[in-house]
Protein backbone atom coordinates (compact mmCIF):
# COMPACT_ATOMS: atom_id res chain seq x y z
CA UNK A 1 0.00 0.00 0.00
CA UNK A 2 0.96 3.65 -0.38
CA UNK A 3 1.00 5.34 2.87
CA UNK A 4 0.81 8.86 3.56
CA UNK A 5 2.63 9.85 6.83
CA UNK A 6 3.03 13.08 8.69
CA UNK A 7 3.04 15.00 12.11
CA UNK A 8 3.65 18.23 13.67
CA UNK A 9 7.97 19.16 14.90
CA UNK A 10 7.34 17.53 18.28
CA UNK A 11 6.15 14.36 16.45
CA UNK A 12 9.36 14.34 14.06
CA UNK A 13 11.85 11.49 15.87
CA UNK A 14 9.25 9.06 16.88
CA UNK A 15 7.60 9.47 12.83
CA UNK A 16 11.02 8.92 11.85
CA UNK A 17 11.71 6.04 13.64
CA UNK A 18 8.15 4.90 12.69
CA UNK A 19 8.65 4.76 9.16
CA UNK A 20 11.33 2.50 8.42
CA UNK A 21 9.36 -0.18 10.40
CA UNK A 22 6.13 1.16 7.85
CA UNK A 23 8.30 0.22 5.17
CA UNK A 24 9.37 -3.06 6.08
CA UNK A 25 6.21 -4.71 6.39
CA UNK A 26 6.08 -3.75 2.41
CA UNK A 27 4.56 -0.74 2.02
CA UNK A 28 5.37 2.58 0.42
CA UNK A 29 5.60 5.38 2.70
CA UNK A 30 5.54 9.03 1.54
CA UNK A 31 6.67 11.71 4.48
CA UNK A 32 4.69 14.42 4.52
CA UNK A 33 6.76 16.41 6.88
CA UNK A 34 6.32 18.10 10.18
CA UNK A 35 7.93 21.74 10.19
CA UNK A 36 4.79 23.86 10.08
CA UNK A 37 4.09 24.13 13.77
CA UNK A 38 0.70 24.61 12.85
CA UNK A 39 -0.19 20.77 12.77
CA UNK A 40 -3.37 21.61 11.18
CA UNK A 41 -1.71 22.38 7.47
CA UNK A 42 -0.09 18.97 7.53
CA UNK A 43 -2.99 16.55 8.68
CA UNK A 44 -5.23 18.79 6.14
CA UNK A 45 -2.29 18.03 3.40
CA UNK A 46 -2.08 14.57 4.80
CA UNK A 47 -6.06 13.91 4.50
CA UNK A 48 -6.23 15.51 0.55
CA UNK A 49 -3.85 13.16 -0.66
CA UNK A 50 -5.62 9.91 1.14
CA UNK A 51 -9.16 11.31 0.22
CA UNK A 52 -8.01 11.73 -3.49
CA UNK A 53 -6.62 8.64 -3.37
CA UNK A 54 -3.37 9.19 -3.99
CA UNK A 55 -2.33 7.53 -0.76
CA UNK A 56 -4.17 4.20 0.06
CA UNK A 57 -3.91 4.81 4.12
CA UNK A 58 -2.62 7.85 6.18
CA UNK A 59 -0.75 7.75 9.77
CA UNK A 60 -0.62 10.80 11.67
CA UNK A 61 1.07 12.19 14.89
CA UNK A 62 1.12 14.35 17.02
CA UNK A 63 1.37 15.16 20.90
CA UNK A 64 -1.99 13.04 21.81
CA UNK A 65 -3.28 11.99 18.20
CA UNK A 66 -6.23 13.99 18.56
CA UNK A 67 -5.33 17.78 16.99
CA UNK A 68 -4.19 15.91 13.55
CA UNK A 69 -7.44 13.62 13.87
CA UNK A 70 -10.06 16.49 14.04
CA UNK A 71 -7.64 18.54 11.17
CA UNK A 72 -8.03 15.36 9.14
CA UNK A 73 -11.56 14.45 10.12
CA UNK A 74 -12.38 18.40 8.39
CA UNK A 75 -11.46 16.57 4.54
CA UNK A 76 -14.61 15.33 2.88
CA UNK A 77 -13.27 11.77 2.21
CA UNK A 78 -11.01 11.17 5.11
CA UNK A 79 -11.86 9.33 7.97
CA UNK A 80 -9.35 9.99 10.93
CA UNK A 81 -9.32 7.95 14.21
CA UNK A 82 -7.13 8.31 16.92
CA UNK A 83 -5.88 4.89 18.26
CA UNK A 84 -3.85 3.82 21.02
CA UNK A 85 -4.50 0.21 21.48
CA UNK A 86 -4.38 -2.43 18.76
CA UNK A 87 -8.31 -3.63 19.16
CA UNK A 88 -9.05 0.48 18.30
CA UNK A 89 -6.62 0.36 15.28
CA UNK A 90 -8.02 -2.97 13.64
CA UNK A 91 -11.98 -1.89 14.34
CA UNK A 92 -10.83 1.69 13.00
CA UNK A 93 -10.26 -0.21 9.71
CA UNK A 94 -13.30 -2.94 9.79
CA UNK A 95 -16.19 -1.09 12.13
CA UNK A 96 -15.52 2.22 10.69
CA UNK A 97 -13.41 1.54 6.98
CA UNK A 98 -11.20 4.81 8.53
CA UNK A 99 -8.49 5.42 5.94
CA UNK A 100 -6.32 7.60 8.18
CA UNK A 101 -4.87 6.67 11.70
CA UNK A 102 -3.58 9.16 14.22
CA UNK A 103 -1.29 8.11 17.34
CA UNK A 104 -0.31 10.44 20.01
CA UNK A 105 3.94 10.72 20.31
CA UNK A 106 3.47 11.72 23.46
CA UNK A 107 1.39 8.96 25.01
CA UNK A 108 2.50 6.00 23.13
CA UNK A 109 5.30 4.06 22.99
CA UNK A 110 7.40 2.87 19.86
CA UNK A 111 6.95 -0.44 20.48
CA UNK A 112 2.71 0.09 20.79
CA UNK A 113 2.76 2.33 17.72
CA UNK A 114 4.75 -0.21 16.14
CA UNK A 115 2.17 -3.34 16.99
CA UNK A 116 -1.22 -0.89 16.17
CA UNK A 117 0.03 0.20 12.83
CA UNK A 118 1.10 -3.29 11.74
CA UNK A 119 -2.90 -4.08 12.99
CA UNK A 120 -4.25 -1.29 11.20
CA UNK A 121 -2.64 -2.01 7.96
CA UNK A 122 -3.34 -6.02 8.13
CA UNK A 123 -6.94 -4.79 8.13
CA UNK A 124 -9.42 -4.34 4.58
CA UNK A 125 -12.92 -2.82 5.51
CA UNK A 126 -15.61 -5.25 3.74
CA UNK A 127 -19.15 -4.05 4.30
CA UNK A 128 -21.40 -6.12 6.33
CA UNK A 129 -24.45 -6.18 8.39
CA UNK A 130 -23.41 -5.07 11.70
CA UNK A 131 -21.40 -2.14 11.02
CA UNK A 132 -22.01 -1.12 7.23
CA UNK A 133 -25.32 0.65 7.84
CA UNK A 134 -23.66 2.97 10.82
CA UNK A 135 -20.62 3.72 8.24
CA UNK A 136 -23.50 4.30 5.45
CA UNK A 137 -24.88 6.34 7.91
CA UNK A 138 -21.93 8.40 7.91
CA UNK A 139 -21.01 9.24 3.94
CA UNK A 140 -24.96 9.71 3.80
CA UNK A 141 -24.43 12.72 6.35
CA UNK A 142 -21.18 13.73 4.57
CA UNK A 143 -22.69 13.95 1.01
CA UNK A 144 -26.33 16.20 2.78
CA UNK A 145 -23.64 18.52 4.11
Amino acid sequence: MKIAMGCDPNAEAFKQQLIPFVESLGHEVTDFGSDDPIYANVAIEVAEAVAAKKYDRGILFCGTGIGVMLAANKVKGAYAAVVGDVYSAQRACLSNNCNIITIGSQVTGNKKAEVMIEAYLKETYVYNERSGKKVDRILEYEREH
